[in-house]
């Protein structure tokens, strides 16, 4: 039976990106502003304007990275079977790059439904398993399903997994389309930006009721207050100039955590370092948040680890997580110039914050536009 006030609770967490592997060498990096961007040697980039990435060293392939940081998270949570057995598993990835180049009979063993059955049973997960290839608000839209099926009592704890490992195929779309950096920088909000960079990052993340998490002692790293989507179908591929959609995703995030706007401590913006979307995500929290926009601190973590696609939203959460439990912001990495268009409080070099809410943001390809409120935990 569904309980609005049922808290939702992070249990579990893991992480590796191009910084190592592991959430704490991650925050240590964003908190300090230092970048994982470097030039790109998993395939050939001779021909394209851009030629970086944050990419790890030795990537053991997708499937297997994925196994590894869902059996981190469940051990973190210190969920074992038979607990498992009822744990759904909802994943966000894209599928197999080879794909449409595949034969007919093929296809279906390189989809994200297929990776998403592979990785539940490998794990001892389940029953229920869905796939989210969405683009950047996959991981975000996976997170918001998760914490509706504990509110509604249809589970008591759900793991989240999303990953994205830097590929010869997303990489030329992306340059082709001139959305990536030729500096190798990602330069959020900064006047001189020129584009995004892929990175390499897989995540997972156990999102349980508070009150079963209690119950098994498990630990809770912090909350998942409030979430909202909204969509405006305005371009196939750029945003909305006014941030009418973005801005309606975090209004009703605001409102399902039950929160004023001065409320919020800190925003992870969605902050992909390109000219219109920036721009876009300005005026979408200006129209969100009022006067308070002016005020809050904000900064794009994709500054340092890239972005990641399908796991970007997850890793951030992870990332606002863990901001509010530490006490520290992270920074806004590369910034050189002000922009009027981006009038924001960005955090410019490592600081600390005792805030109770942050705000982590994300926007996608069509409109898609998602918000999360997380609150930190041991607040009343």
């Amino acid at each position: 039976m569904a309980d609005p006030t049922t808290a939702v609770a992070v249990t579990g967490m893991a992480a590796v990106t191009a910084f190592g592997r592991g959430t704490g060498a991650l925050c240590d990096a964003v908190f300090a502003g230092r970048t994982a961007f470097g030039p790109v040697t998993r395939f050939d980039v001779s021909g394209r304007r851009a030629r970086s990435a944050a990419t790890l060293d030795a990537p053991v392939g997708l499937a297997e990275e994925l196994a590894g940081v869902a059996e981190e998270a469940c051990r973190s949570a210190g969920l074992d079977s038979p607990l498992r057995d009822s744990c759904p598993v909802l994943l966000a990835a894209h599928a197999d790059p080879a794909l449409a180049r595949s034969p007919d009979p093929a296809r279906a063993a390189a989809g994200a439904a297929s990776s998403a059955a592979q990785l539940a049973s490998r794990c001892g997960l389940g029953p229920a398993i869905r796939a989210y290839t969405t683009g950047c608000v996959a991981a975000s839209t996976a997170v918001i399903d998760a914490a509706l099926m504990i509110r509604s009592g249809r589970a008591e704890r759900v793991l989240v997994v999303a990953g994205y490992l830097v590929d010869a195929d997303y990489f030329a779309a992306f340059d082709a389309g001139r959305a990536l950096s030729p500096a190798g920088s990602v330069r959020a909000f900064s006047r001189d930006r020129d584009g995004m960079l892929l990175g390499d990052a897989v995540a997972a993340v156990l999102l349980e009721s508070a009150e079963a998490a209690e119950r098994r002692g498990a630990p809770q790293f912090g909350l998942v207050a409030g979430w909202g989507r909204a969509g405006d179908a305005y371009h196939v591929c750029q945003p909305r100039p006014d941030g009418a959609g973005l801005a309606r995703a975090i209004g009703a995030a605001l409102g399902r955590a039950g929160l004023p706007v001065d409320r919020i401590g800190y925003v992870n913006a969605h902050g992909t370092g390109t000219a219109q979307s920036d721009a876009a995500e300005t005026a979408a929290l200006h129209r969100a948040l009022g006067g308070h926009a002016r005020q809050v601190p904000v900064s794009s973590t994709k500054s340092a680890h890239g972005h990641t696609l399908e796991a970007s939203a997850l890793l951030e959460l992870i990332i606002t997580v863990l901001a509010l439990r530490h006490g520290r912001l992270p920074v806004n990495a590369s910034f050189r110039e002000r922009d009027p268009d981006c009038a924001l409080n960005l955090v410019l070099e490592p600081a600390s914050a005792d805030a109770e809410y942050a705000l982590s943001v994300n926007a996608a390809f069509g409109g898609a536009n998602t918000a999360l409120v997380v609150r930190a935990s041991g607040h009343d």
